[in-house]
């Protein structure tokens, strides 16, 4: 399944995924990410299953929290936006599936970078 649509509506993010909608906001300064495919490895011929694949390090990000509060209340907007493709660390993020699509939710620290 794939994002159909993605919308604001009263600082709440609507994702549309083909099947069903859910709202999700995520909270401070956590995203909410949609992982690339893993590729397809064939090595010699054989290919390789789903379960010997590589977790993919890359994704998209579709909804993201508030920002950072600080010690003296003042938020801090996040340095990435929705629609961002992102590299992050291998064991990053909790996963969660939505409508039986995969997605992971992990701070903005867990973030090494935007991809351009």
């Amino acid at each position: 399944m794939t994002v159909l649509k993605i919308k604001r509506i009263n600082d709440k993010t609507i994702i549309k995924v083909q099947g069903g909608s859910k709202m999700i906001r995520p909270l401070g300064e956590k995203v909410l990410v949609k992982p690339a495919e893993p590729k397809e490895v064939k090595k010699g011929g054989i290919i390789i299953p789903d379960t010997a694949k590589e977790k993919p390090q890359e994704g998209e990000i579709i909804a993201v929290g508030t920002g950072k509060r600080t010690e003296d209340g003042k938020i801090i907007a996040l340095d990435v936006k929705v629609g961002d493709k992102i590299l992050f660390g291998k064991y990053s993020g909790t996963e969660a599936k939505i409508d039986d699509v995969e997605y992971l939710i992990m701070s903005q620290d867990d973030i090494l970078g935007i991809i351009e």
